[in-house]
Order: structure tokens, then C-alpha cells, then sequence
């Protein structure tokens, strides 16, 4: 459930020589580690409660009046539709980042995806917009896909670029850290509603999980707003001026290994 590799390359900073203050940095890093473990978490908090979701509620709610079991594989298979989109998204989230600036394309990264569960928790069911619900919901999926694409990546990449090159791998394992609390939010999120009779867990209660990560939006803002450019990247990105796009290189000079992850993968 973790996006798939993008052009978003970590720059090492034993590459490029840049002046900091040991106390600067590290309060950098700090930020960093935060807002990834505040993005991560969020990534895998939607994740989870769109499966369970799928799993126990979405069949009855936006798949009706169908055969049950054909309603639960629709409600299943628009789980994968976040995965479909990623590769592409990857490589266009990356390459901004690349160009503009980390930072720009993971608040991007993380609007989108507390934007997009926030609405799928808004839809109303078939039974008042018809058809409309299920291919909102579809693209709202895709939304998430498409952030996820780059949150993971991006932010491993802009944390190990803040750290201290003795610390990179403490800082950089803190968004794999959110991965578990997202995990642990979504389970804990979908248990409490399903304490609800079934009428209001179908009615209104499987709409809380997916209403509630916009307050992980929210604190994961306010943490990456405040955090600059790394001194590593705003070097590397003067020295990239005029070099080829990194997925043309990708897909020129490596698409034997790329053919290799996708064979492995499936």
C-alpha cells in the first residue's frame, strides 16, 4: 500500500557540500521526520478504512440491487483502482518535485488525499444520485491513488535530505512509523463505529472515519508549511539546471529493471 518508486531521487548530501548550523539542521530534521510520520500516517489511515469500508459497507451502499456477491467484487475491485494510477501520478508528482520543490508537491500530496476521503465520506448513496455515486466514488479513489504516488517517496526523500548524514536512516524510518499508527488509527476508527446498531453504521456511521482525517490534514499542514527546502536540494536543483527529465532516463537507460519489478510483482 506504499506508492511505487517515482522520480523523486533522494539527493544524497554527501554529493553536494552546503554550510548549516548543526542546531538549524536538526531542528530541520526534526520537522521533516514529523510532517512524513503526519503524511504517512495519513496515507495509510485512508487506505485502511477504504478497504474495511469496502469490505463491509460500500457493496450495500453503492452497489445495490445487484447480486451480493457480484456487488462485494465492485465494492473489492475499487481498491485496486488506487493502484492503477500510481505509476503515472508517481511520475508526474516527482517530476514537479524535481523542478519546483519538495515541499510544494507534498502539501499537494496531502490536500489531495485528506481532500479526496473526506468526499468519499460525504457521497450521497445510489439510492439519491443513481449511477453517479459509484463512479464518484471510483474517482475519488483514484485521487487517493494518485497522492499516495507521491507522499511515500517524496517524503523519504526530503527527510533523509534534512538529516544529519550520520541519521538518515533514524529520520527517514519515522514514515514507515506512520504507516503502523495510520494502520492502528484505521482499525481503532472502524471498530468504534462498528459498535453502531447496523441501520446507523450503514445510515451515517461508516462516514465518520473517512469525515475525521481531515483533522490529520490539518496538524500535517501545519507542521509541513513551516519546514523550508533542504539546503541539499536548493544546491542539486542549480547544478540539474538543463538535464534530461529523471522518468525519460528511467524509462531509456533502466527499463530491463523496471520490466523485472513488475514481473516480480505479480
Amino acid at each position: 500500500m506504499t506508492a511505487g518508486p517515482g522520480p523523486l531521487t533522494p539527493l544524497s548530501p554527501d554529493t553536494v557540500s552546503v554550510p548549516a548550523t548543526a542546531s538549524k539542521g536538526n531542528a530541520n530534521a526534526r520537522r521533516a521526520a514529523a510532517a512524513s510520520f503526519i503524511g504517512s500516517t495519513l496515507e495509510y489511515y485512508d487506505f485502511f478504512i477504504y478497504g474495511s469500508a469496502s469490505a463491509l459497507i460500500f457493496n450495500k451502499i453503492f452497489f445495490p440491487g445487484i447480486d451480493p456477491s457480484l456487488g462485494m467484487v465492485l465494492s473489492m475491485a475499487t481498491i485496486g483502482i488506487g493502484y492503477v494510477v500510481r505509476p503515472l501520478a508517481a511520475g508526474v508528482i516527482g517530476h514537479f518535485g524535481d523542478r519546483i520543490g519538495r515541499r510544494q508537491m507534498l502539501v499537494l500530496t496531502l490536500v489531495l488525499m485528506g481532500v479526496a476521503t473526506f468526499l468519499i465520506g460525504c457521497l450521497p448513496p445510489v439510492s439519491v444520485i443513481g449511477a453517479a455515486a459509484p463512479i464518484l466514488l471510483v474517482l475519488l479513489r483514484a485521487l487517493q491513488g494518485a497522492s499516495a504516488a507521491g507522499e511515500s517517496v517524496g517524503a523519504v526523500t526530503m527527510t533523509m535530505e534534512h538529516a544529519p548524514t550520520h541519521r538518515r536512516a533514524f529520520y527517514a524510518s519515522w514514515v514507515n512509523t506512520g504507516a503502523v499508527a495510520g494502520i492502528m488509527l484505521a482499525s481503532l476508527a472502524f471498530l468504534a463505529v462498528s459498535l453502531l446498531p447496523q441501520d446507523d453504521l450503514l445510515a451515517w456511521g461508516w462516514r465518520l472515519p473517512f469525515l475525521a482525517s481531515i483533522l490529520v490534514v490539518v496538524v500535517g499542514l501545519y507542521i509541513r508549511l513551516r519546514l523550508p527546502e533542504s539546503e541539499v536540494f536548493e544546491a542539486a536543483k542549480e547544478s540539474a539546471a538543463g538535464q534530461e527529465l529523471p522518468i525519460k532516463v528511467v524509462l531509456r537507460d533502466h527499463w530491463a529493471t523496471i520490466l523485472k519489478v513488475i514481473l516480480f510483482g505479480l
